[in-house]
C-alpha cells in the first residue's frame, strides 16, 4: 500500500492529467499537435514558467510574492520609457533587472526585518509597482524594439532542429539548475525546513531571514527579466502588461502540488502545473472558448489544487488512525 501510495502523489496525478490533456487535444482538435501550435503554446507560457521557478522556492519556504506581475509591468514600462528616450537596449536590460532585484529586496526587507507577512507586503507592493509603471510610461505604448531581440522572443524563432522557442529553452536550463538547487543541495533542504517549521529551522542554525531575503530578491529579478521577454514577445511596452499574471503563476505552482503552507512539493510538479494550464488554455482557445470561461477553468483548477491534496491527506490520516486502533 505504501509503495502504491508513492505513485499517487499529487504531482504525479498532475503529470498524468497533462498527458491526458495532450492526448485529448491531439485526438479532438485539428492542429493542436502541430509543431507550430505547440511552439506557440509553449512560448505563451514562457513568462509564467520563468516566474514559477522562484515562486516555487518561495512557497516551499512558506512565503509568497503577489507583486511579480506588477514588477513585470514595471520592467516593461521602464524598458519602453528608456527606449523612447534613446537608450541602447543593451543598457536597458541590466537597469531593468537591477530595478527588479531592488523591488524584491524591498519585499524581503519588509518581511524579514520589519516582520510583516509576505502576503500583506506583496499585496501592497503589487499596487505600488503597478502605480510606478503608470508613472514611468503613462498610458502610452512603445514599440519598434530591435528586431534581433524581438525575433528571439517569438515562437517563430526556435532552437535549431527543434520546435522549442528560445525563451522556453532558457526556461528549461534554469529549471534544471533550480531543480538541482532545490532537491540536491543543503540550501534546498533548508527551504523545506523553513517551510515545515521556521522556528525549528532557526534553532537548527539555518539563516532563515537571509535565505528568505535572497528568495524575494531572486523573485523580483526573474519577474523583471520576464517583463523584458513579455515586452519583446508582444512587441509593445505598456504599464498594464501582465495584469493578473500573478494569479496564473500561483495557480500553476499550487496545482503542481506545492503546499501553500510550505515544506512540501517538487519542482517537477510545479512545472507540470504550468504546462497543464498552458496546454489547456491553448486547447480551449483553439476550440473558440471565451477568455471568461478560461478564467473560470483556471479558478476551478486552483481551488481543486488546494482542496484535493488536503482531502486526500485527511482521509489518509483517518485510515491510519483506524488501522492503529484496530491493531491495538
Amino acid at each position: 500500500m505504501t509503495a502504491f501510495a508513492k505513485y499517487l502523489r499529487w504531482d504525479t496525478v498532475v503529470g498524468v492529467l497533462l498527458v491526458a490533456v495532450f492526448l485529448a487535444g491531439t485526438g479532438t482538435t485539428e492542429g493542436f499537435a502541430d509543431t507550430a501550435n505547440l511552439s506557440a503554446a509553449l512560448n505563451d507560457t514562457a513568462e509564467i514558467a520563468l516566474i514559477a521557478l522562484p515562486m516555487t522556492l518561495l512557497v516551499v519556504a512558506g512565503q509568497v510574492d503577489l507583486s511579480v506581475a506588477s514588477m513585470l509591468g514595471l520592467s516593461s514600462a521602464l524598458a519602453g520609457a528608456l527606449w523612447e528616450a534613446g537608450w541602447a537596449f543593451e543598457m536597458i536590460v541590466p537597469l531593468c533587472l537591477l530595478v527588479g532585484a531592488l523591488g524584491g529586496l524591498l519585499n524581503g526587507w519588509l518581511v524579514t526585518r520589519v516582520g510583516l507577512p509576505s502576503l500583506a507586503v506583496t499585496i501592497g507592493t503589487l499596487t505600488l509597482y503597478r502605480g510606478l509603471a503608470s508613472v514611468v510610461l503613462g498610458d502610452k505604448a512603445v514599440a519598434d524594439f530591435p528586431e534581433t531581440y524581438s525575433q528571439w522572443a517569438t515562437y517563430t524563432e526556435t532552437v535549431p532542429g527543434t520546435f522549442i522557442p528560445y525563451p522556453v529553452a532558457l526556461f528549461g536550463v534554469l529549471a534544471v539548475i533550480t531543480a538541482v538547487v532545490l532537491h540536491c543541495t543543503a540550501f534546498g533542504r533548508s527551504l523545506y525546513a523553513i517551510g515545515a517549521q521556521e522556528d525549528a529551522a532557526w534553532f537548527a542554525g539555518i539563516r532563515v531571514k537571509r535565505i528568505k531575503l535572497v528568495l524575494f530578491v531572486l523573485a523580483g529579478f526573474v519577474a523583471s527579466f520576464a517583463g523584458i521577454v513579455y515586452t519583446l514577445r508582444y512587441g509593445s511596452a505598456r504599464a498594464d502588461n501582465g495584469i493578473g499574471l500573478e494569479l496564473v503563476v500561483i495557480a500553476s505552482v499550487l496545482l503542481g502540488g506545492i503546499d501553500f503552507d510550505g515544506g512540501r512539493g517538487t519542482l517537477g510538479g510545479a512545472i507540470a502545473g504550468v504546462l497543464l494550464i498552458g496546454l489547456m488554455g491553448n486547447l480551449l482557445t483553439l476550440n473558440d472558448v471565451s477568455n471568461e470561461i478560461q478564467v473560470i477553468v483556471t479558478g476551478l483548477l486552483l481551488v481543486a489544487s488546494v482542496l484535493t491534496p488536503r482531502i486526500v491527506a485527511t482521509v489518509s490520516e483517518r485510515r491510519q488512525r483506524r488501522a492503529a486502533t484496530a491493531s491495538a
